[in-house]
């Protein structure tokens, strides 16, 4: 049996249904990101989201401002291993 969750995104707080067990028919299916951009939003929230809000916070990871925020987040993550 197929599992899909219904979840509320953790960003936007809408709900949106989370297709983890078929996920070629997820709604995040298709988006891809840099691993730097993938490890900065696993870190910053603690589950999945919906499909506007990783749309929104790949656009937002690519200006200047949140590079510079990520990249000191990760650093002090390397620091603190």
């Amino acid at each position: 049996m197929t599992k899909h969750e219904n979840k509320h995104c953790p960003r936007c707080k809408e709900p949106f249904e989370c297709k983890v067990g078929s996920i070629l028919l997820c709604q995040c299916q298709g988006i891809s990101f840099t691993d730097q951009e993938r490890d900065y939003i696993r870190l910053t929230y603690p589950d999945c989201l919906c499909r506007k809000c990783l749309m929104v916070m790949k656009h937002e990871i690519s200006s200047t401002a949140a590079q510079e925020k990520m990249k000191t987040i990760l650093e002090a993550i390397r620091k603190g291993k």
